[in-house]
């Protein structure tokens, strides 16, 4: 230990995306898919915001996860664009922890607030007449906020342990899409075993217990709902919560299915991974406005309100 010399390297070479066969095809995606999410994010945003009927728990959560979905995609998309349009991959020490920190928050707090949509679906349905007692603005406003600081609890010390690393390279390799906690700290000369046990309770914290919450409710959900004596009243009451539902396959299912192949196999290819656990990453920010305005009739309905209040009206 008395000759261990600290290194702490200039930066980061990202392996990227450019690794993948017609990578081009994928960064112009990438594009459309960012623009995508800005757009989709931001307007279901505005008809919550100009919307008094939303001004509910239920769209307070789907506002905050419009916020996450957001901010999520900025931290993670731009780079991976700018490394292509001018072939630099090389990122530097600090940048690389500020973009590990950014995207892993948002992650958590994504992750996080579909265990409050999953909470807030359990109030509603099994207990429907203290619903509105219950969950207040003010008490879903304050478990937002809750679950970001959490959120932030659990991903710092994480980013602490990192700066605490060596490796042997000035500018070693990352094979992933970014700087991702994993590939970073597994590249490193020092002894990384307490990265290896704050990953593992990463994995708990973030993937696994909240989804074990989220289908514990939906047991609970399924119990009240088939007490149900009519058949259009249990379709109702489970529709309400498909949405949420399929928020919750489209974020876990990917991430779940590569843990699981690389448990089978031991290995997973590297462009497989890093192609793998970037749609993962890109798709749900994208996907859940489209889904909740298409899905949801009450933002349907004031959707078709607010594009009627701004239809071009006449002159005089």
């Amino acid at each position: 230990m008395a000759n261990f010399t600290f290194n702490r390297p200039i930066g980061f070479f990202i392996m990227g995306l450019q690794s993948l066969p017609d990578s081009k095809y994928y960064f112009l995606f990438l594009a459309f898919v960012y623009i995508g999410t800005l757009v989709g994010n931001m307007f279901l945003m505005m008809i919550i915001w100009q919307s008094e009927t939303l001004h509910t728990p239920k769209y307070m959560v789907v506002f905050s996860l419009s916020i996450v979905d957001v901010s999520h995609s900025t931290a993670l998309i731009p780079e991976c664009v700018r490394q292509f349009l001018f072939d630099s991959r090389i990122v530097a020490y600090n940048l690389c922890l500020t973009q590990m920190f950014f995207v892993h928050f948002f992650y958590i707090t994504e992750s996080y607030s579909l265990v409050i949509m999953a909470f807030e679906r359990l109030v509603s349905i099994c207990f429907p007449l203290q619903s509105s007692t219950i969950i207040t603005n003010t008490r879903m406003f304050g478990i937002i906020v809750f679950s970001w600081v959490l959120a932030f609890a659990i991903h710092v010390p994480a980013l602490v342990l990192i700066t605490h690393l060596s490796f042997c390279k000035p500018v070693p390799t990352v094979m992933s899409y970014f700087c991702d906690h994993g590939p970073v700290f597994q590249i490193a000369c020092s002894d990384n075993s307490p990265n290896w046990k704050i990953g593992y309770f990463f994995l708990c914290a973030v993937i696994f217990l909240p989804l074990g919450f989220i289908l514990m409710s939906y047991v609970f959900i399924i119990t009240v709902v088939s007490r149900i004596k009519s058949v259009d009243g249990r379709w109702k009451t489970l529709k309400t919560c498909s949405v949420h539902f399929i928020l919750v396959a489209i974020f876990f299912i990917p991430i779940l299915v590569i843990y699981l192949i690389a448990w089978i196999y031991l290995k997973v290819d590297s462009n497989t991974r890093i192609l793998s656990t970037s749609l993962s990453a890109v798709l749900p920010p994208f996907l859940n406005p489209i889904i909740y305005t298409l899905k949801t009739e009450e933002v349907l309905e004031q959707m078709r309100k607010f594009l009627r209040k701004r239809s071009v009206k006449p002159l005089w």
